[in-house]
């Protein structure tokens, strides 16, 4: 990788699109996605694990995505990947001098850098979120796959502030299986709420 690469003025761009969120606290908006290249959390069940290679994804300077995103909406989401494999400060600054809202959604499981107005934290069992993740982030959102995963997200839930949305949602494949299982829990707990990725429900990216 480039001196630009490591200093964040440059980022390995996987894709860019604009869509509807549908996932979490924000679902149903209009946003602008920008997907980094490289991620080594390593989920056997990701669903964008042509993303993981940061080799694969041509370097692309700050300015011209902030350039391209403001021209299409308000809100910018940055995900990966993992984006804070990479020094996210010069982009969220190019973001913030065109007016935009930044949202990042990562694992935790690297140093935050840049400047957010919202961070979802999707915690991974393969490399759990560092500490200093945890009082920031704005969401807390739990993949489950089977229902030892309920123990596990309340472990989170117990680091995060209290203004922190909770928020439990199926793995795709076994949606069917969980939801039901989900559903339960969040009557009994309703501190929680659930996440469905509509977007695949409705066929947009």
């Amino acid at each position: 990788m480039s001196d630009k690469v490591n200093t964040g003025h440059e980022v390995p761009l996987m894709e860019e699109f604009y869509t509807i969120q549908g996932e979490g606290y924000h679902s149903g908006r209009a946003a602008y996605f920008v997907r980094i290249g490289g991620c080594d959390v390593g989920c056997h069940w990701c669903d964008v694990k042509e993303s993981w290679d940061a080799s694969r994804h041509p370097t692309t300077g700050i300015e011209a995505i902030a350039e391209s995103a403001s021209s299409y909406a308000e809100t910018i989401v940055v995900t990966g990947g993992e984006p804070l494999m990479w020094n996210m400060e010069p982009l969220t600054s190019a973001l913030k001098e065109k007016g935009m809202s930044i949202h990042i959604e990562t694992s935790g499981a690297y140093p935050l850098s840049g400047h957010w107005d919202w961070i979802c934290l999707s915690p991974k069992k393969t490399m759990p979120p560092l500490k200093e993740l945890y009082p920031v982030a704005d969401e807390l959102k739990v993949i489950v796959y089977n229902q030892n995963d309920l123990k596990w997200a309340e472990k989170h839930a117990a680091e995060v502030k209290d203004s922190c949305k909770l928020y439990l949602q199926p793995e795709w494949s076994r949606r069917e299986k969980v939801l039901p299982i989900i559903s339960d829990y969040v009557m009994a707990n309703p501190k929680w709420q659930i996440s469905l990725q509509t977007h695949k429900y409705i066929g947009i990216p």
